[in-house]
Order: structure tokens, then C-alpha cells, then sequence
């Protein structure tokens, strides 16, 4: 995996009161969100570039209104049926 660098405000740092550490921590979890939304990253590999694990990262792109999966109306269906049972 590639390292970059980034420059941000020294007031983020101050406003948030988050260590160096929590703030590059919480950077790399959404540019990992951001690139999954954006389709430039599978869930997996935005699990591995935020350091989750691929269901954890499913659960908290979903909990930002990210949508997790990218069906069209027969899959749903199909979907919801097979969940049924039918």
C-alpha cells in the first residue's frame, strides 16, 4: 500500500482536540468511504485501506447513508424473494 500526505488545517487539529494519530486515523476511514461510494474501491479493499474488517466497514458505510449494495428493481426483488422463502 502507497503512503501520501496531506495537508489540513492546524485548527482541525485544535477544534477536534484528536491526537495527529486519531485525525490521519479518521482521514483514511473517509477517503476509504468516499472512494467505495464513488465505486473507485471494492468494500473489500476500503475495508483493508480503513483497517476494518469487510463487514464492519459494510456496517459503517451504511450507518453514512452509503448505500452497500447497487441492485435494480428485479434484483431486489429476486432478493426479497429468496429472504422469503418463495
Amino acid at each position: 500500500m502507497e503512503t501520501l500526505s496531506i495537508r489540513i488545517p492546524d485548527a482541525l487539529l485544535l477544534q477536534t482536540g484528536a491526537s495527529r494519530e486519531a485525525l490521519e486515523h479518521e482521514s483514511q476511514r473517509w477517503l476509504a468511504l468516499k472512494f467505495f461510494e464513488h465505486g473507485q474501491l471494492t468494500s473489500g479493499q476500503a475495508a483493508v485501506m480503513c483497517g476494518l474488517n469487510r463487514v464492519d466497514f459494510l456496517f459503517e458505510a451504511s450507518r453514512q447513508g452509503i448505500a452497500v449494495a447497487d441492485l435494480d428493481g428485479e434484483e431486489l426483488t429476486r432478493e426479497l424473494m429468496a429472504g422469503l422463502g418463495e
